[in-house]
């Protein structure tokens, strides 16, 4: 049995994530020279929330990819 071929939903949102990725980076990375003169514990506490908040808007993104919208269709009340 051969594998499904990705859709081209599957590949748009992947290219969106991959530039979305790029984008954050850069942003971050452009705000270095600021954050460089924080204390060392403050600059770790920025970069840890930074590496983590730009996953928020992936699952609308991730919803989308699979159903086509970007709200996950309500659930059956005997799910």
């Amino acid at each position: 049995m051969t594998p499904p071929s990705p859709t081209g939903r599957s590949l748009a949102g992947i290219a969106l994530i991959l530039l979305m990725i790029a984008v954050w980076a850069a942003l971050i990375a452009g705000l270095s020279p600021v954050v460089g003169r924080w204390p060392v514990l403050v600059q770790a506490a920025f970069y840890v929330v930074a590496g983590t908040i730009w996953i928020i808007p992936l699952k609308p993104l991730v919803v989308w990819m699979v159903t086509g919208r970007f709200r996950a269709p309500a659930r059956d009340a005997r799910d």
